[in-house]
């Protein structure tokens, strides 16, 4: 094929086919039955096409075994991080989710975070048999994640525990912190000796058995954040693995169900939920603060988009009751790679002028998250450095 052929080849499978397309190329073999693969979604002209021809022709009509097809198909043709692009705009585009019922096809599908939040979601409506199935696809899901994201965690957490226990008096000289001693010692400089001496030692005390934090999780589980509920079961249960933290996980939507029970298995967090409803933040924001014994080495982090439900006045008076106690408040619009497109910009002001910071966090950058909160430094510089890293 010509250099011009080619050219022409992808603005064809680019501009999906038809007299509108401008380039009167055809397309054979697996380029048609790639094409057919992206009409089947993305086009807006008609249902149902299996012609493979240039006329573009979308949907996957009612027929499990024509979707099993498309799920293989687009599993053949394209890497799977476009699959779970397209599965994922099938479901919103195509109304597939009741297809998601049938165990057959939850054995077809590419597993990935946006999926597993659909399944939770339609979980009280599964038949046992397709309940099954999809408790195994989030299983999936769940330790690919834990496999990116735990071993960094422990590291990030455990590294800030030790630097947040310094001391004046260290006991051996592996627990002398050289660098931060120099710098407190640099008033003791002698120029004819080149060298400086220590009259005060910077270092770090024994590791502590205790338990030196309080971590309280407190997760909206509207349907808008579905991604976030998965993301914080993981962490949830990475942090509670951890002796020297005590970690609680709460989920609310009007209700508050206290999952910190559960926390030795992400995937019975997960089906623990109800994604979907409304929202009272206040109530799940009173309910944490009973959770709270130590305020001053206590780290309390609301995930939630900020739409209240409840009484606003009071979820911001309850905040600012904890933030006045000495807990760490911090309070995440997702936990997600998305970002947060919508939330109540209001509230979060509301939040910001208090001294507690609102934004959106990606999985990869809580860890650095959750250090800095040990540490006590300032949360609002972290995010404002993060969103612009």
């Amino acid at each position: 094929m010509s250099a011009a052929d080619e050219r022409m080849r992808r603005w064809r499978l680019v501009l999906g086919g038809g007299q509108a397309d401008g380039t009167g190329f055809g397309l054979e073999g697996v380029d048609a039955r790639m094409d057919a693969a992206l009409a089947a979604v993305y086009d807006q002209g008609g249902q149902g096409g299996d012609d493979g021809g240039d006329r573009r022709q979308g949907g996957l009509g009612a027929s499990a075994p024509r979707v099993a097809r498309w799920l293989g198909d687009i599993r053949t043709y394209f890497p799977s991080t476009v699959v779970q692009v397209m599965q994922k705009d099938a479901i919103e585009k195509l109304n597939l989710t009741r297809l998601l019922l049938e165990p057959e096809m939850l054995e077809a599908v590419e597993p990935d975070v946006h999926l597993a939040g659909t399944l939770l979601a339609l979980n009280k409506v599964m038949p046992d048999q397709a309940r099954e199935s999809a408790r195994a696809l989030v299983r999936r899901v769940v330790e690919e994640l834990e496999r990116r994201l735990a071993q960094k965690t422990r590291a990030a957490v455990s590294g800030a525990l030790d630097r947040s226990a310094r001391t004046h008096r260290p006991r051996r000289v592996a627990d002398i912190d050289w660098d931060r001693t120099i710098r407190a010692n640099l008033k003791n400089y002698l120029p004819d000796r080149n060298t400086v001496v220590p009259s005060r030692l910077v270092g770090y005390a024994r590791r502590q058995r205790s338990v030196q934090r309080e971590v309280v999780l407190c997760v909206d589980q509207s349907g808008s954040m579905a991604a976030s509920v998965v993301y914080s079961s993981v962490f949830g249960a990475v942090l509670a693995s951890m002796r020297s933290l005590r970690t609680s996980l709460v989920v609310f939507d009007t209700a508050v169900v206290d999952l910190t029970d559960q926390l030795h298995d992400p995937v019975e967090v997960l089906f623990g939920t109800q994604l979907g409803g409304g929202t009272d933040i206040n109530r799940a924001v009173a309910y944490c603060q009973g959770l709270i014994t130590r305020p001053a080495n206590s780290i309390f982090i609301l995930i939630s988009d900020l739409y209240e439900g409840g009484i606003r006045q009071e979820m911001l008076r309850r905040v600012a009751a904890m933030t006045q106690a000495g807990v760490q408040v911090i309070v995440l619009l997702a936990l997600s790679d998305e970002g947060a497109p919508f939330y109540d910009h209001e509230n979060a002001a509301a939040l910001a002028a208090m001294g507690v910071p609102a934004f959106a966090c990606t999985p990869d950058a809580f860890p650095g998250l959750m250090a800095a909160a040990i540490e006590r430094r300032d949360i609002a510089q972290w995010a404002e450095r993060h969103q612009t890293t």
